[in-house]
């Protein structure tokens, strides 16, 4: 009988991983989604929608859903589910593996400026920029309040889904858009708009990397927000950089 897997999702990798074992059939796969998107890509296999309540109302789901393995797949940036899904695991002994993947590292020629947060990137934009210049975000909707404490600057925030228009800095250009992104597409956004920086999460992955090499090309600064601390391990956790290493995983008895 097929193990029942729970599969944290939202990115790239998710989706690959439960394609590749639905297809195979060896497990029942449930990718859980955090509900941000309002029109998610589909997904093979079963699929739910929504916060599980903390640590303990995933516990609560885990028990009840009976399920055998957990792999958290989530954003790096999603340091929220990340620990409740660690914490879950360990009060019921259950095997947990996180796929983390790789950060993105500066190579010659970038000029980035390692900041720890959204606030941190306003106080380095206003300081550096003269009024009016172009600042591309490409950090999502939910850090783009901060901005507002820069209305001398222009903004273009790419994004899935638009933030509410209170939370929009006064100056600012919405792009509702899903990558991957192409370096050409980059090249054409920074020419375009006359962007003089950009912020950015350090994601990692290649689906938007792109816009780090145009960014290279142009001698911009990238303000890149450095990753949340990964939650703590138990015996019981593993990681790995990518799919592959979690196909192995499940491949291993238990």
């Amino acid at each position: 009988m097929a193990g029942r897997l729970l599969i944290l999702g939202g990115t790239t990798e998710a989706a690959a991983l439960a394609r590749a074992l639905v297809d195979a059939g060896a497990w029942q796969v449930t990718t859980s989604l955090a509900g941000r998107t309002r029109a998610p890509a589909a997904l093979p296999g079963a699929v739910r929608i929504g916060g599980f309540g903390g640590a303990d109302g995933l516990a609560a789901y885990l028990r009840a859903g009976r399920i055998d393995r957990v792999i958290d797949a989530t954003h790096p940036f999603a340091a929220a589910i990340s620990a409740h899904a660690a914490a879950a695991c360990a009060e019921l002994g259950m095997p947990l593996l996180r796929i983390e993947r790789p950060a993105w590292a500066p190579v010659l020629g970038d000029r980035w400026i390692d900041v720890a947060d959204a606030a941190e990137a306003t106080g380095w934009l206003a300081g550096a920029l003269p009024a009016g210049s172009a600042v591309l975000l490409t950090l999502g909707r939910q850090d783009v309040t901060a901005f507002r404490r820069c209305p001398d600057l222009r903004f273009v925030l790419r994004s899935i889904e638009p933030p509410a228009p209170e939370d929009l800095p006064p100056d600012c250009l919405l792009l509702n858009e899903r990558g991957p992104f192409t370096l050409d597409g980059e090249r054409d956004l920074i020419a375009r708009h006359g962007i003089r920086a950009i912020v950015a999460k350090n994601a990692g992955g290649d689906a938007t990397a792109a816009k780090l090499a145009a960014a290279r090309e142009a001698s911009i600064p990238v303000v890149m927000i450095r990753r949340p601390a990964p939650p703590a391990m138990s015996a019981a956790t593993g990681a790995v950089p990518d799919v592959a290493g979690a196909l192995d995983w499940l491949s291993r008895p238990r």
